[in-house]
């Protein structure tokens, strides 16, 4: 089941200590401004509930997992001020993702492309399936990947952000992912999938919270500054945006 909502669709549900947050849209669960928001507050809001100890990270559907951000969205930027702030979005939702208290866990079933490469990027633990090739296609269109590359690169270092980057056309496969250390199990199906994460996450929750909370503030050492990092760099791609280089691809593109 997707969602046919514009601006997308965010669902939350609670199951013994795991809640699963799924987003969609019907772009390819593509993220438009105010669902980027919506994700930034219900993942600060969980992050203080007692009761939940892991977060699963999902969409909507068996295809793509997320295809970035909305190419409607990103045509319709006019200033710099636009710009900044459409960018910040995933800058938010990254910094809300890395000071959670809670483990996050992703779930990835289908391609991802821009900013879900830095969701995943920005879960503590990813289960994919074979079909969750990768792509950071920013530079076709004149924008560069600034805002999601400190948690990319956190992932699957410099030699594989520059690969992935620069070959910017090309998918890479679900092994490579796991290969470089975005995806840390990949399965032949869905079903097999689910069925494991379920086991996990069960597993995990059944963890003392304050030594998961505690041991993920070591794991994420040294981010500290992303706060004011990721808004910069969002500032910067906004001004990428405008540019004729950027306007004349974009319309390309979209013909």
């Amino acid at each position: 089941m997707t969602t046919d909502r514009q601006n997308g669709s965010l669902y939350t549900s609670i199951v013994g200590k795991v809640a699963t947050v799924e987003f969609g849209h019907p772009a390819s669960n593509s993220f438009v401004a105010e669902l980027l928001i919506r994700l930034t507050k219900e993942l600060n809001q969980l992050s203080e509930n007692d009761a939940v100890s892991v977060i699963v990270l999902k969409s909507e559907g068996d295809r793509a997992f997320c295809a970035g951000a909305s190419f409607d969205e990103l045509m319709a930027v006019s200033n710099l001020e636009e710009g900044k702030i459409f960018f910040s979005g995933f800058a938010h939702v990254i910094n809300a993702m890395r000071t959670c208290n809670k483990a996050i866990v992703g779930r990835v079933q289908g391609k991802t492309v821009g900013g879900g490469v830095g969701l995943a990027a920005a879960c503590d633990y990813v289960y994919a399936t074979v079909d969750a090739s990768i792509k950071l296609s920013e530079l076709t269109i004149g924008i560069a990947p600034l805002v999601i590359a400190p948690a990319v690169e956190r992932k699957i270092g410099t030699a594989a952000i520059s690969e992935l980057s620069l070959a910017a056309s090309e998918w890479k496969t679900a092994y490579w992912a796991q290969e470089k250390g975005l995806y840390s199990k990949v399965f032949d199906s869905i079903k097999e999938l689910d069925h494991e994460l379920d086991f996990f996450t069960e597993k995990l929750a059944s963890y003392n919270p304050e030594a998961l909370k505690d041991w993920k503030k070591v794991l994420w050492q040294g981010t500290d500054h992303w706060e004011t990092l990721l808004t910069d760099r969002a500032a910067i791609t906004g001004k990428l945006v405008l540019s004729e280089f950027t306007r004349n691809a974009l319309s390309k593109f979209k013909k």
